[in-house]
This record gives structure tokens, C-alpha cells and sequence, in this order.
């Protein structure tokens, strides 16, 4: 997912799959939202699994855009939502809050990022793969100017090129001004990819072969999980200067675990849980390679998850509770 740009569609709520436990020990279901990307699927695997299994809840999923799962959790139709990206639908979710609709338990992670990124090989080489480091000393997007032969533009021999974000994407808009802001316009082309696929691709051509790439992503996505990428330094964030060009780096984004305020009633044992669980976008990475390189879905790589970090979620969890969902697995 990249965040500070989704689209906003007009997507109705439909019920995405049905419950998953028919000996539940109980016949309250519990529905998490499905914002239409892989990781929150994971996340809502993973905790739907933990109370299947731990506190024999049945579980639902309601998918939609943001915009909407989030207003469905403001009106109770939705009461888990495992990856709320708080500042990509501020004021929908800001106006929840204020309500006291929406109750915000823990932060799931906030060290993503986005900017420019390039194959850690063009930095410090590959020795396995006998590859020298072509740009040791490039740590900065304004080091960028001094390397641009590297990473010449097969089209234009005379400049470089940065892939930039897909269009119609506000990351798209923050490059382009970034671009004239620290005037590497004079020194490289700006290349649209056409969609974050296009872009994905680009990177794992570049990456197999071995050659010099630079350009925009984000995490957590399953190529940060899959492939060792550096994050050019930037100014650090400033808000002046991120509103005079875009003259610093992207701000980080908090994501949270949220719930409808009624499951404080509903369901006191799982809000405790939801309070306790918290991962990393380095950790989420790690689940979304897991899906890509196995060809999994959100269930198997949540599995994966509870089979290789017991030590992280079995502290969400009551003893008694977590060897329920050991026996499971």
C-alpha cells in the first residue's frame, strides 16, 4: 500500500467471506475491515485466528475503500479495524475519534516511509553475487546530481532517470515539486511508470540483474520484504518546509488498531488483546515477501507469523489464551 495516496472509490460494503469457525464457543461474530490491500488482510488474519481459536469468537470481513470501512466502523457495521493509515483519511477518522465513535487501542507501527530508494548493491556491492559498489559515498537524495551517469536514462544518454510515483498518486505530486525544489530536473529525467505494478517491476528487473535503479517506494510492501533496498537520507521532516516545495522527507504515518466503541462492551477481553498488539513495518514487510514468494493468501502468511514470532504475539496475550492458540496451529 502507499500511503498519503489511495483513491477514493465508490465502493459499497459487502460482506467478503464468511465466518470461519462453525464450533465457536460463542455466537457473537466480529467483523474486521478490509481497506482493499494485503496487509491489513494479514493483520486481520492474524488477530481473526487468535480469536477463532483463543476466545472462540466467529469473525467477518466487510471490504470497501478507506473512506468507507472507516465511516462503516463509525456506525458500528465494522468493529475492528487492524490498519488504520490516520493520516490518509484525517478528517473521516479525526471525526470519529472526536465522537468517541471510534476508540484507538494501539499503534500497530508508525517507522514506515516512503522517498527514493535505490538496491543497496549500488551502494555497498554484492559480494556473492560479485557486484562492486558503483556509488559508495551516495547517502542523500541531493547527492543524487553527482551520480546521475549511473543511472542514465536509456532514453536520454544526457540525463538520468528517477522513477517516480504512479500518477494520480499525491506522492506523484510531492517528486515533481520535489524535483524542481532541489533542481535535480537539471541533471534527471522524471519517469512516470504508469502504475505501482509497472513500478514494482522495474525494480525487480533492475535488482535481478544486478544493475543501478533509483526511484520512488514505500513500505511496508513485499518488496522491501523480498529485496535489500536503502532509503536515500532527506532534510528531516519539517512541517515550513514541507509546505515550501516539499523540501524534507515524507512524514511518517501512525497506524492504528481502532475499534467501534460498543466492542469495549461487546467484547472487554478482545479490546485488552487489541491494546497489546502492535508489530513494524520491517515485520509487515517480512509477512508480505512471505505472500509473494510462496504465492500464499493472508491466512497462510498469518500462520506463517504465529508459527515463527510466538515470542512477539504471545505477550498480547493471556497464558491461557495464547496455549489455546498454540494447540491450533
Amino acid at each position: 500500500m502507499s500511503f498519503v495516496v489511495i483513491a477514493i472509490g465508490v465502493i459499497f460494503l459487502i460482506t467478503a467471506c464468511s465466518s470461519r469457525n462453525d464450533t465457536s464457543e460463542t455466537s457473537d461474530v466480529l467483523v474486521f475491515a478490509d481497506a482493499g490491500w494485503d496487509s491489513i488482510r494479514i493483520h486481520n488474519s492474524i488477530a481473526g485466528f487468535i480469536l477463532e481459536n483463543g476466545y472462540g469468537y466467529k469473525t467477518d470481513v466487510i471490504t470497501g475503500s478507506s473512506s468507507i470501512t472507516l465511516q462503516g466502523l463509525i456506525q458500528g457495521d465494522i468493529d475492528i479495524y487492524m490498519e488504520a493509515w490516520t493520516d490518509n483519511f484525517k478528517e473521516v477518522y479525526d471525526t470519529g475519534i472526536k465522537s468517541g465513535d471510534i476508540l484507538e487501542l494501539s499503534v500497530n507501527f508508525d517507522d514506515n516511509a516512503q522517498g527514493l530508494y535505490v538496491p543497496t548493491y549500488v551502494i555497498k556491492g554484492d559480494a556473492e553475487r560479485g557486484l562492486d559498489p558503483i556509488a559508495p559515498d551516495l547517502k542523500s537524495v541531493k547527492d543524487l546530481p553527482k551520480y546521475w551517469e549511473i543511472f542514465k536514462d536509456p532514453d536520454n544518454p544526457n540525463q538520468g532517470r528517477i522513477y517516480g510515483s504512479p500518477p494520480n498518486w499525491f506522492a506523484d505530486e510531492v517528486l515533481r515539486t520535489k524535483f524542481e525544489t532541489y533542481g535535480l530536473d537539471e541533471h534527471y529525467d522524471y519517469f512516470n511508470p504508469g502504475s505501482d505494478t509497472a513500478l514494482s517491476t522495474s525494480i525487480v528487473s533492475a535488482v535481478q540483474r544486478g544493475e543501478p535503479w533509483v526511484g520512488y517506494y514505500w513500505e511496508p510492501t513485499w518488496i522491501m520484504g523480498k529485496y535489500d533496498m536503502t532509503l536515500l537520507e532527506d532534510e528531516p521532516y519539517d512541517e515550513a518546509k514541507w509546505e515550501d516545495g516539499y523540501a524534507c522527507e515524507f512524514p511518517g504515518v501512525k497506524v492504528t488498531v481502532a475499534v467501534n466503541k460498543d466492542l469495549a462492551e461487546k467484547a472487554p477481553e478482545v479490546v485488552e488483546f487489541l491494546k497489546n498488539y502492535e508489530t513494524s513495518s520491517e515485520l509487515t514487510n517480512k509477512m508480505l515477501a512471505y505472500m509473494q514468494e510462496n504465492d500464499a493468501d493472508a491466512d497462510e502468511a498469518a500462520k506463517w507469523f504465529l508459527q515463527e514470532y510466538d515470542d512477539l504475539w504471545t505477550q498480547w496475550l493471556p497464558e491461557d489464551i495464547a496455549s489455546k492458540v498454540k494447540e491450533a496451529l
